[in-house]
């Protein structure tokens, strides 16, 4: 057997090169490349590799460890979980950097390799700079953390051991069921021992995702069930992108009549216009949806968790047979549905090949058609801006805002959010018409997520507009990565929308009974002088982007225009209205409500919570 000595970390970046992936008849490697900080722990030996590696692995120099990772998981749900990153970091802070957004790939179900350093497996030096030392356990450090939101996890403790593990972690990343984040802990010293590593382990692979074909009981008693509807009803989530579906998806509901909504993570899968579409279901969802969804007797749901935004904290699917097409068998069996486990795309198809000639009644596909026109009429409305006015008194709603980019856009942008309001207000409100022109990260909902992810989609798409909409809350918490989009020249367009504080939990903490408190700038402690009235244009200039502040939604528009004809990233900033959000379409959603508390209305508003817990199922 030949082999060849190398490094840990050398061995480690020569297999991630040597590893592809056919997509549409066309070999790819699966992994674009390295988002790295460096520091002690990975400098020496991954930093080492990674150089002599760049014309096969390209390395990415980020801001923020938690960043970088963003970016890393956006790039990976832009290409449907085929291509991915790795990132790494040091130890102590770098690698706890990193947890935050371990746990947003894991919950998303999204694929990233995390290659943190560690301590000295000799324990030598112990303690090194930056290591937490359990009193009791001397294996443990902070990377012992990454173990819950790790689909797969291993600290590497000999360089031989990665002969191993790289290949379960391979098959983790690309395991449709399975797939999520793995993390291979690198102490720093291990990086840098040598091995002789047998040659054929570096050889070119190339993979293919895995599609699951559905039980042939379990389809039985799904088209059997369906057979019966009257008022069928399918929700598309995300595994419909991720199996490549969507088109599958429009044929098999325009033959059978079916009316289909959409999670956040599947918006997109049918264009706004198209004739079985009925919008947004759920918390966020539209009145069209939602209303249909009530009266649906038998629900397919294709790809989704079902989580409490989608199902109205399960009372908006209570008492109705529910189908769970997905390819994670977890998923699969939630809500107490008849699973049907498999692939989205292999799914669909095997049902239409049983469904033959059956048609849900005409009627029931009008009247979802109906109620879509009704929420179309309301779209124009509440994103009109014809009665906002240019004084300061009256500001633009997130509606308005959404509206004007969408009337000056077009088809191919791709629109990115992931937490406050925009999330809700986009959901029901923008209007996708290509697929993949819509990308929330609406799992985790992670304030910061929004600029590194519109990184991430601009590496992935880089034909395509990237518009980044997010709260000035969660630019403040995380803006970092515009500074790396204008190095790496992967330009994107960036809108703050600045209400003055985090209000979207500013409404709910008002509508669960409570006084507004430490939530809109106005409410928290401060000085006497007052919040910062904070310029973001100013900021964005400062970190190299090209940028404007706009004082009207009349503004909007040629700011875009401007924003559009850039060669780096800009932004946009705007002041919008604290309060106003589109009232129609949602569902109830459980939040806990206090049963005691001094405020004035809140007895009545824990009565009608425990009215609304009635309407589910147990």
């Amino acid at each position: 057997m030949k082999t060849i000595r190398l490094t840990m970390a050398q061995a480690v970046v020569k297999y991630l090169s040597a590893q592809h992936i056919k997509i549409d008849d066309e070999v790819q490697p699966i992994f674009a490349g390295v988002f790295a900080i460096f520091g002690h722990g990975n400098v020496a030996g991954m930093g080492q590799a990674l150089e002599e590696q760049q014309k096969h692995l390209p390395t990415f120099r980020a801001h923020s460890e938690q960043g970088m990772v963003h970016a890393a998981i956006a790039y990976a749900k832009a290409n449907k979980r085929q291509r991915m990153m790795a990132c790494t970091s040091s130890i102590g802070p770098g690698a706890t950097n990193m947890i935050t957004s371990a746990a947003l790939a894991h919950v998303n179900r999204l694929p990233v390799l995390l290659l943190p350093g560690d301590f000295f497996a000799s324990r030598t030096p112990d303690p090194v700079l930056q290591q937490l030392e359990d009193f009791s356990d001397p294996t443990i450090s902070v990377n012992d953390c990454f173990k819950p939101v790790s689909r797969y996890f291993d600290r590497i403790m000999r360089p031989e051991q990665i002969i191993n593990s790289l290949p379960v972690a391979m098959q983790t990343l690309l395991d449709p069921e399975n797939c999520g984040p793995v993390t291979l802990s690198l102490p720093q010293d291990v990086q840098a021992e040598a091995f002789d590593y047998p040659e054929e382990f570096f050889i070119k692979r190339t993979h293919s995702i895995r599609q699951i074909a559905l039980d042939n009981m379990e389809l039985t008693r799904a088209v059997e069930a369906l057979l019966q509807s009257k008022k069928p009803f399918i929700v598309a989530g995300g595994g419909v992108h991720y199996a490549k579906a969507c088109e599958t998806l429009q044929k098999f509901a325009e033959k059978y009549q079916i009316p289909v909504a959409e999670t956040q993570a599947g918006k997109g899968s049918l264009a706004w216009n198209h004739p079985c579409y009925v919008g947004a279901i759920g918390v966020t969802g539209s009145n069209a949806a939602n209303k249909l969804a009530q009266q649906a007797d038998v629900v397919l749901a294709i790809g989704t968790r079902l989580n409490d935004f989608t199902s109205g904290s399960r009372a908006l699917f209570a008492n109705k047979t529910l189908l769970q097409l997905n390819v994670s068998r977890f998923d699969a069996i939630k809500h107490n549905a008849l699973s049907l486990w498999g692939d989205a795309k292999l799914g669909i198809l095997q049902l239409d090949k049983h469904l033959s000639t059956w048609k849900a009644p005409q009627s029931w596909l009008t009247l979802g058609q109906k109620e879509i026109a009704k929420w179309n009429n309301y779209y124009d409305q509440i994103t009109s801006i014809s009665n906002s006015s240019k004084t300061e008194d009256i500001l633009p709603t997130e509606a308005q805002v959404l509206g004007e980019i969408k009337r000056h856009g077009i088809a191919s942008d791709i629109v990115l959010c992931a937490a406050g309001s925009l999330p809700s207000e986009l959901h029901k409100l923008w209007r996708t018409e290509q697929a993949g022109g819509y990308h929330a990260e609406y799992g985790f909902s992670c304030m910061g997520y929004e600029i590194a992810g519109g990184l991430g989609v601009k590496m992935a798409e880089p034909s395509r507009e990237v518009i980044v909409l997010v709260g000035d809350g969660s630019y403040l918490m995380l803006n970092s990565e515009l500074a790396t989009s204008v190095m790496l020249g992967h330009k994107m367009i960036v809108v703050v929308l600045d209400n003055r504080g985090f209000s979207c939990i500013n409404r709910l903490q008002n509508a669960t009974g409570n006084r507004s408190f430490n939530n809109l700038l106005k409410d928290c402690q401060s000085v006497d002088d007052g919040h910062p009235e904070i310029n973001f244009a100013l900021h964005a200039k400062a970190l190299g982007a090209n940028s404007e502040q706009v004082n009207s939604i009349q503004e909007l528009a040629p700011a875009l225009s401007r924003a559009r004809s850039s060669s780096k990233s800009y932004l946009i900033s705007l002041v919008t209205d604290s309060h106003k959000i589109s009232p129609e379409g949602g569902c109830w959603w459980e939040v806990a409500v206090p049963e005691v508390s001094s405020n004035a209305n809140s007895e009545t508003i824990y009565q009608a919570y425990k009215k609304a817990k009635t309407k589910q199922p147990y």
